[in-house]
């Protein structure tokens, strides 16, 4: 898989803040761009809508947007919920940009259902709608999906398992995400097509909303349920190192293999360890610069993005398994995130 070239983390800050129900809306970014608002202001807008402002990945999301809006000087307004999947802070977010004037709005979904709606009133007044790393239900809510190919990610890690087992019956335990987040339903699924398996193979399947303190407790669980675990798929590494944990706990550590997908940083640094033998890694900060100047393209010249846009995975494992593409943990730590 080629390379993704890293981009600069340098960014520059909010100087302004004002709080809106259940979020906080922030201005960002300066300078006078070409083209105009709906609200007359003559500077073009664009809203970014995550999740959580906690998460590291959102965190350098929303870097990503900030550099992205000062290299084009445009006014970029950001707003986080308050913990992963708050649906309604989301629709708060988007009626108060839409309110604001914004031409453009960047939304990783809470909820892939449920903002459906709102996403549509903010289109029928003319605003461009773009979706990051999580697809809406249906996906064609938004005009276009800047993300990771999650199912990809998962079908990596899977194969990368498959071939690391080497043959021996795998006993598995999915730590998952939530109901109703497609992002966590597409790398579960691609996890268990790139193994070869189906949801019968699976002993135990926990959901832990990508938390560290659930993914151990989840792991507890699995591990009362079935004692012979020995294959470890989690949604994310903050699961991943939960699961970890858990298992150190019992001595098992070493003979169990844990996979997961992110390749965050701290995740990143867990592969290098031992503590997780792979991780599939997604590139935020890439997602949300290029939803920037998509929205751009749109204010200036009426240039609106469709369809999907795949922003790029890479196996990462110091354990490589022939016939799995993969890239080292030394290539992993230069362009993670968090």
């Amino acid at each position: 898989m080629s390379r993704t070239p890293r981009l600069p983390s340098s960014l520059l800050r909010v100087a302004a803040c004002t709080s809106v129900a259940a979020l906080a809306l922030t201005a960002c970014g300066s300078g006078s761009g070409s083209g105009s608002t709906s609200s007359g202001s003559g500077t073009v807008k664009v809203g970014l809508i995550t999740k959580t402002d906690t998460n590291p990945f959102f965190v350098k999301m929303k870097e990503g947007a900030e550099k992205a809006a000062k290299q084009d000087g445009v006014q970029l307004m950001t707003a986080a919920g308050k913990f992963d999947g708050d649906n309604a802070g989301q629709v708060t977010a988007i009626e108060n940009m839409v309110a604001a004037g914004v031409k453009g709005i960047l939304i990783t979904p809470s909820d892939s259902k449920a903002i459906v709606p709102a996403i549509a009133k903010a289109k029928a007044k003319g605003v461009l709608v773009i979706a990051l790393d999580t697809p809406t239900e249906p996906e064609s809510a938004v005009d276009a999906l800047f993300a990771t190919d999650n199912l990809k990610a998962g079908e990596l890690i899977g194969e990368y398992a498959k071939a690391a087992m080497k043959g021996k019956t795998a006993k598995i335990a999915a730590l998952d995400l939530a109901p109703g987040v497609s992002v966590g339903v597409q790398r579960h699924n691609g996890f268990l097509k790139g193994f070869g398996a189906t949801e019968k193979d699976v002993a135990c399947a926990q959901d832990t909303g990508g938390d560290q303190a659930k993914g151990q407790t989840a792991m507890e669980n699995c591990l009362q349920k079935e004692p012979g675990i020995n294959l470890v798929y989690t949604i994310n590494e903050p699961a991943a190192l939960g699961a970890y944990t858990a298992l150190k706990a019992k001595g098992r550590e070493k003979d169990v293999l844990i996979v997961s997908v992110d390749g965050g940083c701290t995740g990143t640094q867990a592969v290098k360890d031992g503590k997780i033998a792979a991780t599939s890694q997604q590139y935020p900060l890439k997602m949300a610069a290029e939803g920037v100047k998509a929205v751009v393209s749109y204010a200036k010249g009426g240039k609106k993005a469709s369809g999907y846009t795949d922003t790029g995975v890479t196996l990462i494992t110091d354990k490589a398994q022939t016939g799995v593409a993969s890239k080292d943990t030394a290539f992993g730590l230069e362009n993670c995130w968090g």
